[in-house]
């Protein structure tokens, strides 16, 4: 079976694949999250929590579907399993619920519910969340907390920090006037989330992400030596760390279905190009993805899909130039190079949504984004580290046909799995 066409083969399994195991790999990069505000007033406590139905859809629970009078029953149960799950109590007891769980209009494809405790006064408060841990151990709940300011003119306190399977506490000290008359050093007792805990995110993130992950591996078998693979690498780490920090410091604000979508559309778009290659470069993998992608473009018109036709259209240019670009270029590493950078650029927003969710302060903001950043980098270099050797060991203990074929075989799995994350995510209901 001549190279390409066995490629193709291939994808299309990989492709299948993804379907069977479906839910499970259409989350690619994203890890199991969901967030909380607690706003503290006198022994008050308002609370709203944020989660996305596709999180949600981990529970035996029944799912509003339809935002009509029909989803009544499904909101109410949503509610009552994340008022259970989300709780703050004292030695006492548990904080008595005085209204809700009420639902709230918020972004498509997330519910947003909200509701009020009553404290004692004088006594420590500590905040649990055990959201989903059932059904996904890894899962992370980010809980912000605002204390009100002591005098006019200074601004309110906010702390945040992870809660997790391992971690799922979090102790707020309380003053015997309640959180209204919080001094600064005690609320800063209650220890927010560390730049080590930022760090070891970041690290987390990355391994986690099936996508990332996925989009490094071709990285690396689209290297020759080891000076392309640092080229391509350090492309793509200068581009993702970019936009992390454009995204987060909310200077910019892409379209979080569509930056899901590219990012399992540049997986895909990398893995081709390395079976192109070893095909001969011939006109085939070219012309299906520029079809293809203008196809989308025109369903997008007709109002088919999450993504928006021209962003399609600028695809299938993007990808048809890119291919006749590399084919005439003399120095073709320096063109992966930029590949490797613009999809960096994605891949940035990408990491950037867990961050962007929280609203961190200013003072808080800047640690964390340092200590997330390095945490995805470290991750990405043990990455590396680890595959590059195997293939070099690989290649010198291999004839060069047995080779050849466990990278096209790699490279065409990679772009069936960059495939389904593209079509999955860009026609997510």
């Amino acid at each position: 079976m001549p190279c390409i066409q066995r490629s193709i083969w291939l994808a299309s399994v990989a492709f299948g694949l993804g379907l069977i195991c479906f839910p499970t790999l259409s989350w690619g990069h994203a890890k199991s999250v969901s967030y909380s505000n607690w706003q503290f007033e006198e022994s008050t406590l308002r609370v709203s929590v944020r989660v996305s139905l596709l999180e949600l859809s981990r529970l035996p629970l029944p799912l509003p579907v339809t935002g009509r009078g029909s989803d009544t029953a499904a909101l109410q149960g949503v509610g009552e399993y994340l008022s259970r799950h989300l709780m703050a109590f004292t030695d006492e007891g548990p904080c008595s619920q005085v209204d809700g769980p009420r639902s709230r209009p918020t972004e498509k494809g997330w519910l947003l519910f909200s509701w009020t405790l009553q404290c004692p006064d004088g006594a420590d408060v500590v905040l649990r969340s055990d959201i989903l841990i059932d059904q996904a151990p890894s899962h992370m709940h980010f809980a912000r907390t605002k204390f009100p300011a002591q005098e006019p003119g200074q601004r309110p306190r906010i702390l945040e920090r992870v809660l997790t399977e391992t971690e799922p506490n979090w102790t707020l000290p309380q003053s015997e006037d309640g959180f209204a008359a919080q001094s600064p050093d005690l609320v800063e007792t209650a220890s927010g989330t560390s730049f080590l805990s930022y760090l070891n995110l970041g690290i987390r993130h990355i391994l986690s992400g099936w996508d990332h992950l996925a989009f490094v591996l071709a990285l690396v078998l689209l290297a020759r030596n080891l000076r392309e693979l640092a080229t391509l690498v350090t492309g793509f780490t200068l581009a993702h760390s970019l936009t992390l920090g454009l995204a987060v410091l909310g200077w910019i604000e892409p379209h979080a279905t569509s930056i899901e979508a590219v990012i399992g559309f540049s997986v895909a778009l990398l893995a081709a190009e390395n079976n192109w290659i070893l095909g001969g470069r011939g006109r085939l993998i070219p012309t299906l993805a520029t079809l293809g992608l203008l196809a989308m473009g025109g369903l997008a018109l007709a109002h088919v899909g999450q993504i928006g036709a021209l962003t399609l259209f600028g695809l299938a240019l993007f990808s048809f130039s890119h291919f006749e670009t590399l084919k005439r270029a003399v120095e073709p590493h320096l063109h992966r190079m930029m590949l490797a950078f613009a999809f960096g650029l994605v891949h940035g927003f990408g990491f950037a949504g867990v961050l962007a969710e929280l609203s961190l302060p200013p003072q808080r903001l800047v640690p964390a984004l340092l200590g997330f950043n390095l945490g995805v980098e470290i991750g990405q270099l043990a990455i590396v580290a680890l595959i590059w050797p195997a293939l070099l060991f690989l290649r010198s203990h291999l004839r060069a046909p047995g080779y050849r074929l466990l990278t096209e075989i790699a490279s065409a799995s990679i772009c069936g799995l960059g495939l389904f994350w593209f079509l999955t995510r860009a026609y997510s209901p």
